[in-house]
Protein backbone atom coordinates (compact mmCIF):
# COMPACT_ATOMS: atom_id res chain seq x y z
CA UNK A 1 0.00 0.00 0.00
CA UNK A 2 3.14 2.63 0.55
CA UNK A 3 4.03 2.52 -2.92
CA UNK A 4 0.50 3.73 -4.20
CA UNK A 5 0.71 6.60 -2.20
CA UNK A 6 -0.31 9.90 -4.51
CA UNK A 7 1.10 12.68 -3.30
CA UNK A 8 -1.56 15.22 -2.61
CA UNK A 9 -1.95 18.65 -3.86
CA UNK A 10 -3.78 21.27 -1.85
CA UNK A 11 -5.99 23.86 -3.35
CA UNK A 12 -2.98 26.58 -2.22
CA UNK A 13 -0.47 24.51 -4.32
CA UNK A 14 -2.41 25.03 -7.29
CA UNK A 15 -3.13 28.26 -6.12
CA UNK A 16 0.84 29.48 -5.98
CA UNK A 17 1.04 28.06 -9.60
CA UNK A 18 -1.75 31.30 -10.49
CA UNK A 19 0.27 33.61 -8.42
CA UNK A 20 3.46 32.64 -10.74
CA UNK A 21 1.32 33.36 -13.62
CA UNK A 22 -0.26 36.73 -12.02
CA UNK A 23 3.98 37.87 -11.74
CA UNK A 24 4.51 37.05 -15.07
CA UNK A 25 2.05 39.73 -16.26
CA UNK A 26 3.68 41.99 -13.20
CA UNK A 27 6.85 41.48 -15.28
CA UNK A 28 5.22 42.69 -18.49
CA UNK A 29 3.90 45.66 -16.52
CA UNK A 30 0.60 44.00 -17.02
CA UNK A 31 -2.44 43.70 -13.52
CA UNK A 32 -1.20 41.19 -11.63
CA UNK A 33 -3.93 38.41 -12.06
CA UNK A 34 -2.95 34.32 -13.17
CA UNK A 35 -4.78 31.18 -13.95
CA UNK A 36 -4.33 27.99 -14.60
CA UNK A 37 -6.90 24.99 -15.57
CA UNK A 38 -6.35 21.71 -13.92
CA UNK A 39 -7.44 18.38 -15.11
CA UNK A 40 -6.80 14.89 -13.62
CA UNK A 41 -4.08 16.65 -11.35
CA UNK A 42 -2.14 17.69 -14.10
CA UNK A 43 -1.94 21.32 -15.20
CA UNK A 44 -3.42 21.35 -19.18
CA UNK A 45 -3.58 25.55 -19.36
CA UNK A 46 -2.05 28.48 -18.13
CA UNK A 47 -2.57 32.42 -18.66
CA UNK A 48 -1.60 35.53 -16.92
CA UNK A 49 -3.11 39.16 -18.15
CA UNK A 50 -1.77 40.48 -21.46
CA UNK A 51 -4.43 42.87 -22.12
CA UNK A 52 -1.93 46.11 -22.62
CA UNK A 53 0.47 43.91 -24.17
CA UNK A 54 -2.27 42.66 -26.96
CA UNK A 55 -4.42 45.62 -27.14
CA UNK A 56 -7.15 43.10 -26.74
CA UNK A 57 -9.96 43.19 -24.24
CA UNK A 58 -10.29 39.70 -23.78
CA UNK A 59 -6.84 38.71 -23.40
CA UNK A 60 -7.60 38.47 -19.33
CA UNK A 61 -5.48 35.46 -17.26
CA UNK A 62 -8.56 33.14 -17.27
CA UNK A 63 -9.65 32.96 -21.04
CA UNK A 64 -6.00 32.66 -22.09
CA UNK A 65 -5.80 29.70 -19.65
CA UNK A 66 -9.37 28.13 -20.72
CA UNK A 67 -8.02 28.64 -24.45
CA UNK A 68 -5.03 26.79 -23.38
CA UNK A 69 -6.45 23.96 -21.76
CA UNK A 70 -9.34 23.34 -24.91
CA UNK A 71 -6.37 23.46 -26.97
CA UNK A 72 -4.58 20.68 -24.63
CA UNK A 73 -7.42 18.35 -24.30
CA UNK A 74 -8.75 19.16 -28.37
CA UNK A 75 -12.42 19.74 -27.14
CA UNK A 76 -14.65 22.75 -26.10
CA UNK A 77 -15.66 20.91 -23.16
CA UNK A 78 -13.82 21.00 -19.63
CA UNK A 79 -16.43 18.67 -17.39
CA UNK A 80 -14.22 17.83 -14.86
CA UNK A 81 -11.46 20.82 -14.97
CA UNK A 82 -11.07 22.86 -11.91
CA UNK A 83 -9.51 26.47 -12.65
CA UNK A 84 -7.96 28.70 -10.52
CA UNK A 85 -7.04 32.53 -10.28
CA UNK A 86 -6.03 34.70 -8.33
CA UNK A 87 -8.77 37.51 -9.10
CA UNK A 88 -12.70 36.91 -8.60
CA UNK A 89 -13.42 36.47 -12.21
CA UNK A 90 -15.22 39.25 -13.89
CA UNK A 91 -18.12 38.86 -16.27
CA UNK A 92 -16.44 37.76 -19.54
CA UNK A 93 -14.23 35.01 -17.84
CA UNK A 94 -17.77 33.59 -15.78
CA UNK A 95 -19.36 33.42 -18.56
CA UNK A 96 -16.26 31.15 -20.23
CA UNK A 97 -16.46 28.95 -17.51
CA UNK A 98 -20.01 28.49 -18.05
CA UNK A 99 -19.92 27.82 -21.59
CA UNK A 100 -16.44 25.66 -21.71
CA UNK A 101 -17.89 23.74 -18.40
CA UNK A 102 -15.42 23.97 -15.88
CA UNK A 103 -16.39 22.05 -13.00
CA UNK A 104 -14.93 24.13 -10.18
CA UNK A 105 -13.99 27.40 -9.78
CA UNK A 106 -11.59 29.02 -7.09
CA UNK A 107 -9.95 32.13 -7.20
CA UNK A 108 -7.94 34.05 -4.20
CA UNK A 109 -8.85 37.61 -3.78
CA UNK A 110 -12.65 38.82 -4.12
CA UNK A 111 -13.31 42.17 -6.31
CA UNK A 112 -15.77 44.11 -5.34
CA UNK A 113 -15.70 46.31 -8.56
CA UNK A 114 -16.40 43.66 -11.46
CA UNK A 115 -16.03 40.16 -9.03
CA UNK A 116 -19.22 37.89 -10.75
CA UNK A 117 -18.48 34.36 -9.06
CA UNK A 118 -19.99 36.09 -5.65
CA UNK A 119 -19.27 39.17 -4.72
CA UNK A 120 -22.01 41.34 -7.49
CA UNK A 121 -23.40 38.54 -8.69
CA UNK A 122 -22.84 34.52 -8.81
CA UNK A 123 -22.96 33.90 -12.36
CA UNK A 124 -20.98 30.33 -11.87
CA UNK A 125 -23.85 28.87 -9.28
CA UNK A 126 -26.47 30.55 -11.20
CA UNK A 127 -29.23 28.07 -11.78
CA UNK A 128 -30.76 29.59 -15.00
CA UNK A 129 -27.79 28.59 -16.78
CA UNK A 130 -27.31 25.13 -18.17
CA UNK A 131 -24.34 24.83 -16.74
CA UNK A 132 -22.57 25.71 -12.96
CA UNK A 133 -19.70 25.15 -11.01
CA UNK A 134 -19.02 25.19 -7.71
CA UNK A 135 -17.28 28.20 -6.95
CA UNK A 136 -14.92 28.42 -3.82
CA UNK A 137 -12.84 32.35 -3.18
CA UNK A 138 -10.47 33.58 -0.57
CA UNK A 139 -7.67 30.60 -1.14
CA UNK A 140 -4.54 32.51 -0.28
CA UNK A 141 -6.40 35.92 -0.52
CA UNK A 142 -3.95 38.12 1.35
CA UNK A 143 -0.97 37.09 -1.11
CA UNK A 144 -3.29 36.91 -4.22
CA UNK A 145 -4.86 40.86 -3.09
CA UNK A 146 -1.38 42.24 -1.78
CA UNK A 147 -0.16 41.46 -5.59
CA UNK A 148 -2.82 43.66 -6.94
CA UNK A 149 -2.53 46.14 -3.88
CA UNK A 150 1.21 46.96 -4.52
CA UNK A 151 1.23 46.79 -8.15
CA UNK A 152 -1.79 49.78 -8.28
CA UNK A 153 -0.13 51.53 -5.24
CA UNK A 154 3.03 51.73 -7.25
CA UNK A 155 1.30 52.94 -10.89
CA UNK A 156 -0.18 55.58 -8.88
CA UNK A 157 3.29 56.59 -7.40
CA UNK A 158 4.57 56.61 -10.72
CA UNK A 159 1.77 58.50 -12.64
CA UNK A 160 2.17 61.43 -9.59
CA UNK A 161 6.13 61.39 -10.21
CA UNK A 162 5.53 61.83 -14.17
CA UNK A 163 3.07 64.67 -13.38
CA UNK A 164 5.71 66.32 -11.05
CA UNK A 165 8.27 65.99 -13.69
CA UNK A 166 6.27 67.42 -16.33
CA UNK A 167 5.13 70.34 -14.33
CA UNK A 168 8.59 71.11 -13.59
CA UNK A 169 9.71 70.75 -16.93
CA UNK A 170 6.55 73.32 -17.61
CA UNK A 171 5.19 70.77 -19.69
CA UNK A 172 1.63 70.78 -18.06
CA UNK A 173 -0.97 69.63 -19.86
CA UNK A 174 -4.10 71.27 -19.17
Amino acid sequence: MEGNKQKVVSKEDWMSLAIEEAKKAEELAEVPIGAIVVLNGKVIGRGHNLRETTQDATTHAEMIAIQQACETVGSWRLEDAQLYVTLEPCPMCSGAMILSRIKEVYFGAFDPKGGTAGTLMNLLEDERFNHQAYVEGGILAEECGNLLTVFFKNLRAKKRNQKKASQKNGNEVY
